[in-house]
């Protein structure tokens, strides 16, 4: 097992590599590996730096959705608790839309902790993504859906971590006033 940090060093590394010229949503021109930093510095602060495995799979969590890489391959180099989350909070792409945000609502509250620290910190930062100044009536629309769905599956993930579930709940309000 590799000692913690070269643990998180490693899996942004890989992430940065297997998401590079992807764009994030809801931002223009922002890389995606934004996203997966501040998802893995929300879960770093959530634990106090105490969960490195965690902070790796939130490096990691959209891997094998938008990657070739195996829960094998993940478990193989970070290991098998870092894999196993990553696989527990990837969705089927091969369902349609609708489906698949159904299905997280469905799933959330039968999630690890771990788990549910991942997609609550996911929901944050694609909420705060999508937050623009004066936005567009498309927008506005767009974020109201967002939050709308965020809100269902984070319902199902709450009670494990105070300081994460304060934090979805600030980013809503935001998102709020500017509805």
């Amino acid at each position: 097992m590799l000692p913690a940090i070269r643990l998180i060093s490693e899996a942004a590394e890989l992430a940065a590599r297997l998401h590079n010229g992807q764009q994030r949503k809801g931002r223009r021109d922002e890389p995606y590996i934004n996203h997966l930093a501040e998802v893995a510095n929300l879960l770093a602060g959530a634990t106090n730096g105490a969960d490195a495995e965690l902070v790796a799979a939130g490096w990691l969590h959209d891997t094998i959705e938008d990657s070739e890489t195996t829960r094998e391959e993940l478990a193989a180099k970070f290991g098998k608790r870092v894999a196993s989350l990553v696989v527990e909070v990837t969705d089927d792409m091969s369902l349609p839309k609708k489906q698949r945000r159904q299905k997280q609502i469905e799933d959330a509250p039968h999630k690890s902790p771990a788990a549910k620290m991942i997609k609550i910190a996911d929901k944050i930062s694609n909420t705060r993504a999508r937050i623009a100044p004066k936005p567009s009536k498309q927008e506005r629309e767009e974020l109201a859906d967002y939050v709308a769905w965020a809100e269902q599956v984070v319902a199902g993930c709450r009670g494990v971590n105070a300081m994460i579930d304060a934090e979805f709940d600030d980013v809503v309000k935001a998102a709020r006033s500017v509805l």
